[in-house]
C-alpha cells in the first residue's frame, strides 16, 4: 500500500509509478488529513509512505497524521522522499514514526525532483531541460526502487549527522513562523471562485468569502493553491508576479518512460 500527500504532483508521480511497478494501490491522504479521518488503513503488502520535503524535513501535518492513523496488516514500512535536493533530517523523523507505531523500518529513498517553491526568489524554477532531466532520472530510479521493495530489501539511509538535527530542529518552527505568512497571498481579478485552492489545502487554511479565497493562518507553504489555480489568479506578494508556477502536469507528456 502506497500512501502519499502531493501538492504539485511530484510525490503523486512517484507514488503512482511505484504502485504500477509493484501492482499495488496508491492512496492520496489529502482528504483524510483534511477531515481528520483516522480510520485504520490495512495492507497485506509493506506500507510505502511517499512524502515531499519542506524545510529539510517531512511536513509536520503529514507526520502528525501518520503518527495517529492505525496501519494494520503488514508490519513493514518504507519511506520515499521527494525533494529539491536535500531531505535533511526526514529519515530520522520517519524512523521515530515507525518506532512509535511499532513497525519495521525498511529504509528510505530520496528522489531529486523539480523545485516547486515559487514563494521565494531563493529557489528559482529550473529550466525545462533540467526539469525533464530530473523527472527522467527519477522515473528510472522508481523502477529500480520497486525491484528492491519487491525483494524485501532495505533501502539504505543517508546518515543524518548530529549537527543537522541541532540546526534543523529549532530552525524549522522559527522559519515557518517568520516566512510562512498567509496574509501575503492574494487573488487577481482572474479569480473565478472555483474553490479548488480551498479543496487542495491540507490544513483547511483557505475560506471562500464573497466568492474569493481568504487565507487564515497555519500555512505550510506547500504551494498547492498557487500552483494549481486554473486561472493563475493566486499570487504571493510581488514575488510570484509574472513567474511560472510549477506542476508536474505541464511536463508529464514529455517524460521518457523508456529510460
Amino acid at each position: 500500500m502506497i500512501l502519499y500527500f502531493s501538492a504539485t504532483g511530484n510525490t503523486k508521480y512517484l507514488a503512482d509509478k511505484l504502485a504500477k511497478d509493484l501492482n499495488d494501490e496508491s492512496i492520496n491522504l489529502l482528504k483524510r488529513i483534511k477531515e481528520k479521518d483516522y480510520s485504520p488503513i490495512k495492507s497485506d503488502k509493506p506500507f510505502i509512505v511517499c512524502s515531499p520535503i519542506y524545510v529539510c524535513e517531512t511536513p509536520k501535518f503529514f507526520n502528525d497524521y501518520l503518527k495517529n492513523v492505525p496501519l494494520e496488516g503488514n508490519n513493514k514500512i518504507y519511506f520515499i522522499f521527494s525533494s529539491g535536493g536535500y531531505a535533511g533530517i526526514a529519515s530520522k523523523i520517519c524512523k521515530r514514526i515507525a518506532k512509535k507505531k511499532k513497525m519495521q523500518y525498511m529504509g528510505r529513498k530520496e528522489f531529486r525532483m523539480p523545485r516547486n517553491y515559487v514563494a521565494s526568489n531563493m529557489y528559482p524554477l529550473l529550466p525545462e531541460n533540467e526539469i525533464l532531466d530530473r523527472l527522467n532520472v527519477a522515473t528510472k530510479l522508481v523502477h529500480e526502487t520497486a525491484i528492491k521493495i519487491s525483494n524485501n530489501e532495505f533501502l539504505k539511509d543517508r546518515h543524518v549527522w548530529l549537527f543537522e538535527s541541532i540546526v534543523t530542529i529549532p530552525f524549522v518552527p522559527i522559519w515557518s513562523k517568520l516566512k510562512h505568512k498567509t496574509k501575503k497571498f492574494y487573488t487577481t481579478d482572474s479569480c473565478i471562485g472555483c474553490k479548488k485552492c480551498a479543496n487542495l489545502c491540507p490544513l483547511n487554511n483557505i475560506e471562500i468569502v464573497d466568492g474569493k479565497p481568504k487565507w487564515i493562518t497555519n500555512c505550510s507553504h506547500c504551494m498547492a493553491c498557487i500552483s494549481n489555480c486554473p486561472k493563475s489568479a493566486i499570487e504571493y506578494r510581488n514575488i510570484t508576479e509574472n513567474k511560472e508556477k510549477y506542476t508536474i502536469s505541464k511536463y508529464i507528456d514529455k517524460i521518457d518512460e523508456k529510460l
